[in-house]
């Protein structure tokens, strides 16, 4: 068994996609026998100031000679220099949920800023662990990583007991942080194209990440008049009872690593309207789900209408999503794939 340093920016218990990677994937490592040392580094990445990264190059300098340490992406594709520094004294595994570069909002600087850091990181890193297989073809293509050090952790699952889908009227949930990525205001616009149909949606999310979005978002909803029936909900500690009362999970993202929210809704066998953006179509099959094209809110008004309207289209594919729920990976399947991975690295 190991003993693994994991890195990981800010607060581990937030309430974010990734950070819930984090923390499935060490309290299944632990389960598995290995020891995980948390550090914790500053809650400024992925914009660290030079104090930041001075204090994170001395806190890596402190780590033991080749120790594994893994790395959240959050803070890794950023820290280059420092990879570089410790590539040959310290086993570093970069944990990329999805390149920085990717992140919706980047001035064309910016996100080759993002790129030349990240692609340097990642190549003084031992392996790297992706969350998908659209993430590591990525990484090969783009970032001409070679295939051989890319490992793909697919997030898990839990078993849950299925929705009944049976409100009236329906509820469109959307589980996601409130961020520009994520495109509620696509979905925004496209409520307001079907305002004649019976709907109440739940935008349940952090609203912490970008404030001058939140506020935009808001407006919106206030500019159609719709505050009565889309509802800004926050963070939850209990996605599950949001998952269990909902009748369709609509999030037309315009990039997902993997998109775990996406899981976790199949997991419920909740029906499904997303973009074909990123790795959401392999993990929502047609069976299962109408994705539309990206950043295009007459195409999804019109899969919100067409499910709202066929319930025997509903009825389908929330049979679609419950068969796929049973196939889903879980928790444990991630924790062994990383498990076999660490192996290769224990100092001998």
């Amino acid at each position: 068994m190991a003993v693994i340093y994991f890195a990981i920016p800010g607060d581990i218990n937030t309430l974010t996609g990734g950070y819930a990677y984090d923390r499935r994937l060490i309290v299944e490592l632990q389960a598995l026998g290995h020891t995980i040392h948390l550090v914790q580094l500053s809650s400024r990445f992925p914009a660290p100031d030079a104090a930041v990264l001075a204090a994170t190059a001395a806190i890596f300098a402190t780590l033991p000679d080749q120790s594994i340490v893994i790395v959240d992406g959050l803070a890794f594709g950023v820290m280059d220099i420092i990879a570089a520094e410790h590539a040959a004294r310290l086993n570093i595994i970069a944990l990329c949920h999805h390149p920085l570069m990717l992140e919706t909002g980047l001035t064309q600087q910016q996100t080759q800023q993002l790129f030349l850091s990240e692609q340097r990181a990642l190549h003084a890193a031992k392996a790297v662990i992706v969350t998908s297989a659209m993430t590591a073809k990525i990484l090969t293509e783009q970032f001409v990583l070679p295939a051989a050090k890319i490992t793909i952790a697919l997030p898990g699952t839990d078993a849950q007991t299925f929705a009944p889908c049976n409100g009236n009227p329906p509820v469109l949930l959307t589980l996601a942080t409130l961020t520009r990525r994520k495109a509620h205001d696509v979905l925004i616009d496209s409520l307001a194209q079907i305002q004649h149909l019976q709907w109440t949606a739940r935008f349940v999310g952090g609203m912490e990440f970008d404030s001058d979005w939140v506020l935009a978002l808001k407006n919106k909803v206030a500019d159609y008049g719709l505050e009565q029936r889309i509802v800004f909900v926050g963070n939850v500690t209990d996605s599950a009872t949001e998952y269990s009362s909902a009748d369709v999970f609509v999030l037309p993202s315009l990039f997902e690593g993997y998109g775990m929210a996406f899981a976790e809704a199949l997991g419920f066998g909740l029906p499904i309207i997303a973009a074909r953006a990123g790795a959401v179509p392999d993990v929502v099959p047609e069976s299962a789900g109408i994705l539309v094209a990206p950043n295009d809110s007459t195409a999804l008004a019109h899969a919100l209408q067409t499910l709202l309207t066929d319930k025997n289209l509903r009825q389908r594919l929330q049979t679609g999503a419950q068969a796929t729920a049973k196939k889903l990976p879980r928790w444990a399947d991630s924790a062994r794939t990383v498990a076999q991975l660490l192996q290769q690295h224990i100092p001998k």
